[in-house]
């Protein structure tokens, strides 16, 4: 092994606190003498251009959530509260949701809706207006007390276009009931909700040094798209695009999370330029993907074969690791998430993720 793996117990090893996701829990990891900065390695990663390790999402980011950076009534779900029951409560455009402890995230409130009718959409939808938040206190607190210039800076916007139309239909089935039979006015409703996201791109691209860009918008089921190819095409991607391009004329990456067997979708997400995708492991073959689209587009991935909840050995930690590495590292276009564990595991998990990708590409460089 050319890397050295510090040991967890060894009290002269470098550290520094990193925060988990979702939480308010920190925990030590080796602090490596880096030969770029993380935001430098993830240009690279991004480019599929010379990356020299595979970037970990716990210690290479600042991962922001628009939820938490504006100052004034709920805007959203409240992913850092503990919930140990269920809870209502209603999101900035109006639309009342219920927070299902269960499933780790919220749902439209089972028999409301706050649009009945999607051809009434501009009479009934009150977009909200940014101005009315404080966004600037969160952003000056961010500035002066948690930056790091050498960290990749990722903002999650969340709701997309899909997940924005069935929240405020109430429903699935009443979203894709909209794109069947009502497609004009779906389309022109597409079209405000991309004005109010390039708002707040604007917005946050002139509050904080965005780095990366993640939209939420899940448009499958585990077994196959909600929607069809053609209504990708008429009514989807050219607003999807337009709020794509838009992030990237900023010089700010993109990525989109989308769950579901999306497959048959990943060349419009190409199309549209994405740069990296977020997609559900259980219901695509993420492998093959990368096999078939590597050249052209990236993805994040959890650690292969890891299981909330399920206490691996260090080994196991170890072979999964170098097993998602040899996956998906292959020519850049790979950053890898943790979400969870212990102490101990999160230690372990950084330390192979950092040491053998950086074997990884030093033996891919030699190849070549």
């Amino acid at each position: 092994m050319k890397y050295p793996r510090p040991e967890y117990e060894n009290e002269s090893v470098p550290k520094r606190k990193v925060k988990l996701a979702f939480s308010n829990m920190e925990f030590e990891v080796p602090s490596f003498d880096l030969p770029v900065t993380p935001l430098e390695n993830f240009r690279r990663v991004v480019a599929r251009k010379d990356p020299l390790w595979v970037p970990g999402s716990l210690t290479d980011f600042h991962n922001l959530m628009y939820q938490d950076m504006g100052i004034g009534r709920q805007i959203s779900a409240d992913f850092n509260r503990k919930a140990t029951e269920d809870y209502d409560f209603m999101d900035w455009f109006g639309v009342p949701l219920r927070w299902c402890v269960i499933a780790g995230g919220a749902t439209n409130k089972p028999g409301t809706h706050l649009l009945e009718d999607i051809t009434e959409w501009e009479k009934v939808i009150k977009f909200p207006v940014l101005s009315d938040w404080d966004w600037q206190t969160r952003a000056d607190e961010f500035m002066k007390n948690v930056y790091d210039p050498s960290k990749v800076v990722q903002i999650d916007l969340h709701n997309g276009l899909i997940q924005r139309l069935i929240l405020v239909l109430g429903g699935y089935t009443e979203g894709m009931l909209a794109l069947s039979l009502e497609p004009e006015a779906v389309k022109d409703f597409f079209e405000r909700l991309a004005d109010h996201m390039i708002e707040m791109v604007d917005l946050f691209s002139s509050l904080y040094p965005v780095n990366l860009m993640t939209i939420h918008d899940d448009w499958g089921t585990e077994r196959d798209t909600f929607f069809s190819p053609k209504m990708m095409e008429e009514l989807v991607f050219e607003p999807t695009k337009r709020i794509v391009d838009h992030i990237k004329s900023k010089g700010i990456s993109f990525m989109l999370h989308s769950c579901g067997n999306v497959s048959r979708f990943i060349p419009y997400m190409i199309d549209m330029g994405v740069d990296l995708l977020q997609i559900q492991r259980r219901a695509v073959d993420i492998p093959a993907m990368k096999l078939k689209y590597g050249d052209r587009i990236g993805f994040n991935t959890g650690i292969e074969g890891m299981l909330p909840g399920v206490t691996h050995t260090k080994e196991d930690l170890i072979r999964m690791v170098r097993h998602t590495v040899d996956t998906y590292g292959k020519g850049g276009g790979f950053f890898a998430s943790i979400y969870g564990g212990n102490q101990r595991t999160v230690w372990d998990l950084t330390t192979e993720l950092y040491a053998y990708s950086r074997e990884f590409y030093d033996d891919d460089r030699c190849a070549q």
